[in-house]
């Protein structure tokens, strides 16, 4: 399995992380004609009407005085990078944008961006995005997500105010430094002897869902160390044979996938019903078959757990 081609982990743009520390680089991107900005709100991208294709808008469109670096504010402004087209910024739109109206009636401007757009979840949609656009968002979703959880120090309570261009932020009341976090996750494809794969089924999920045995890792813990926990205490399996296969970021809001494949070497398929409430070992046409039937959803198209079943099953699955 490539990690490059796993559907987040694709990207067509140069992250240039030199330039975030230019201190007018923002201002200056903001009057730029070569620039493009990816629009973010309520954890939603915006999309081209009729394509499954980001929403790029000219930094003309945004709210004016904007230079990127409040603390707080109705957007958030975040560099991405750079390609030999544009330079990509992402504008984060306050949570209310669309509610509010002022005395006339009339949406303001950050309303006047969300209105008459189409939105849709990273989740949904990065399986189908271009390489630029699938790249681009996965980072701007997982920044805005980031700077909503992170107004305030976490060693003083003091405000936070962005820094380095959109990647990080600073304390005003002791002066630290925070950057962006990422938490590690690890997903495996289990098989039995009979080269069946287990398909589980989480607790929150919507029903008929199923996907792969997955998990955070947790401090002190190796990434093996981590699939072997979690397969034993949501399943009660041993399994062995552990190998990787790829990552790529997931950000809702903040992790990082690894991919691992492993076979059953004992004990006995049993849930835990907290985190897992269901499981089963399916073959390939079992699968097809409970796919077809709409018995089983399988994980979005966007997610590494897809791309593991499918490299299992060995074909591209119906279903979105």
């Amino acid at each position: 399995m490539d990690s490059e081609q796993l559907p987040l982990s694709r990207s067509a743009v140069d992250p240039d992380g030199v330039a975030r520390a230019e201190p007018d680089l923002l201002p200056r991107l903001l009057a730029g004609d070569g620039t493009r900005v990816l629009l973010v709100h309520r954890g939603l991208v915006a999309m081209t009407p009729g394509r499954v294709a980001l929403d790029l808008v000219g930094p003309g469109l945004l709210p004016t005085g904007h230079d990127g670096t409040a603390a707080t504010g109705p957007t958030t402004l975040a560099y991405l990078g750079r390609d030999d087209e544009a330079a990509y910024l992402v504008c984060v739109l306050s949570e209310s944008a669309g509610d509010e109206r002022d005395f006339a009636g009339v949406p303001v401007v950050d309303e006047a961006l969300v209105e008459g757009r189409s939105w849709a979840s990273l989740r949904e949609v990065g399986g189908d995005l271009g390489d630029r656009d699938a790249g681009l968002a996965s980072s701007a979703v997982a920044l805005a997500a980031w700077h909503a959880r992170h107004p305030r120090c976490p060693r003083c309570g003091e405000p936070t105010e962005i820094s380095l261009a959109g990647w990080a932020r600073r304390c005003t009341g002791d002066g630290s430094l925070h950057h962006p976090r990422t938490d590690p996750a690890v997903i495996v494809a289990i098989t039995d002897d009979q080269d069946r794969l287990l398909l589980a089924h989480a607790a929150q999920w919507p029903q008929r869902r199923f996907s792969l045995v997955a998990g955070y890792v947790e401090p002190g813990e190796s990434l093996e160390a981590a699939v072997h926990r979690e397969v034993a205490e949501e399943c009660g399996l041993e399994i062995g044979g552990l190998v990787y296969q790829g990552s790529q970021p997931w950000p809702f809001p903040s992790s990082l996938m690894l991919g691992f494949r492993a076979t059953v070497t004992g004990g006995r398929l049993e849930v835990d019903g907290a985190e897992v409430t269901a499981a089963m070992f399916v073959s390939r046409p079992d699968l097809a078959a409970l796919v077809a039937s709409g018995e089983v959803l399988l994980p979005h198209r966007s997610s590494i757990a897809r791309a593991l079943i499918e490299e299992w099953f060995g074909d591209r699955m119906s279903g979105a």
